[in-house]
């Protein structure tokens, strides 16, 4: 048993090393069904139903403080690109199809809960918030909202899994949907003209990572997440959602769109660092879990394939109402459920020029789904 908590935090910052050179070098097809991320949770996990983590203050302290500091740090340099200027230049039609994409999310996931809130562990509410957080956002929205709500690690297991499984199906039916694309817009009558003016629109020149873009984008960034933490905490809490951890997570979105639009905001090396970044925190979630306590994941599968099928039916019917064409309301869903890794795929398999309009889709969320999340996550709790 490790009893060391800075070796255990040395054990988490190795494993997150080998996972993420083994994804990124090796081609293997097992991380397209297993991204590193979530075999990273799944290792953790294990190491800590075995009974290879301390339970004790001194072994968990260290690890603790790291993800405190890194979670804020990463948020901010994840919305370094997210350039306010260029999102608003998508049109109101595009931006349309995101917002109701989001919101059909939203909707689906608290009526679902509605239904089989009896069944659930009282404390669900917050590991459904996180998962819609992800599917709005991404992972990294996801556990900013499991470290506001503070969502036992088993049921925010339950989340994880659930992430990972149906957006793997949701992904293959997005990919699948290409070839229906012409028989899908001649039924709902679509105009794919407002498309053109966004084709290639993000082509910039890709900046080498250096010492000073490190230096900047590390340090930085901590000294950031560490004053804004201690503002944090000056401010009033109201309820479970808006605590001192919400105001940190706030106030670094608010700094992180800020920057977007400076010259800070095209350092080199920002989405690679806070990547890492993410794989410690997941981690550190991960170490806390114990797999003994996975009796109900089946039932979340259940309400993650129910949500994704009242989003697709509230998808179709504004297509037809508004005559959208299939590629805005597959990328602008894919956006959501995917976030930035698969938004820009599935655009490049419609047409590779459009691949920015998937780019802004998910740098939308990237901001939004921290906040969309603790939106449901508030009115479940209040059901």
């Amino acid at each position: 048993m490790i009893t060391d908590g800075l070796l255990m935090l040395g054990v988490l910052l190795g494993l997150s090393g080998v996972l993420i050179v083994l994804e990124r070098t090796t081609g293997w097809k097992f991380f397209r069904f297993v991204p590193g991320m979530v075999l990273m949770y799944l290792l953790c996990a294990t190491l800590n139903s075995l009974g290879v983590f301390g339970q004790d203050d001194a072994t968990r302290g260290p690890i603790a403080q790291v993800k405190d500091v890194l979670l804020p740090a990463m948020i901010f340099l994840f919305l370094f690109g997210c350039d306010l200027r260029k999102i608003i230049r998508l049109g109101p039609k595009l931006l349309l199809t995101y917002f109701v994409a989001a919101a059909s999310l939203f909707l689906a996931m608290v009526l679902v809960f509605l239904v089989f809130q009896a069944a659930l562990h009282e404390e669900s509410w917050k590991a459904l918030g996180a998962l819609l957080g992800s599917w709005t956002g991404g992972s990294a929205n996801m556990v900013a909202i499991q470290d506001i709500l503070q969502a036992p690690e088993s049921i925010f297991g339950y989340a994880l899994i659930t992430d990972t499984i149906m957006y793997s199906l949701w992904l293959m039916i997005m990919f699948a949907s290409v070839a229906a694309s012409p028989r899908f817009n001649r039924w709902t009558k679509a105009d794919t003209s407002h498309l053109d003016s966004h084709m290639g629109v993000l082509e910039e020149e890709k900046r080498p990572v250096t010492v000073v873009s490190l230096a900047i984008t590390i340090f930085g960034s901590i000294l950031v997440s560490t004053v804004v933490t201690w503002i944090g905490g000056l401010l009033p809490e109201w309820g479970d959602v808006v605590t001192g951890t919400t105001w940190t997570i706030l106030i670094v979105s608010v700094l992180g769109l800020i920057v977007a639009v400076t010259p800070l905001g095209k350092t080199a090396g920002t989405q690679e660092v806070a990547t890492l970044m993410l794989f410690v925190v997941i981690g550190q979630i991960a170490s806390g879990s114990d797999f003994s306590a996975l009796t109900q994941a089946p039932l979340y599968l259940l309400i993650g394939l129910l949500v994704l099928a009242i989003h697709a039916v509230i998808m179709v019917v504004y297509a037809k109402l508004t005559r959208t064409e299939l590629f805005s309301l597959a990328v602008a869903s894919t956006a959501n459920i995917g976030g930035i890794a698969s938004a820009p795929v599935v655009a490049s398999a419609f047409n590779r020029q459009l691949v920015p309009v998937g780019i802004l889709y998910a740098l939308i969320g990237s901001f939004a789904g921290t906040f969309i999340g603790l939106a449901a996550a508030q009115v479940m709790s209040a059901l």
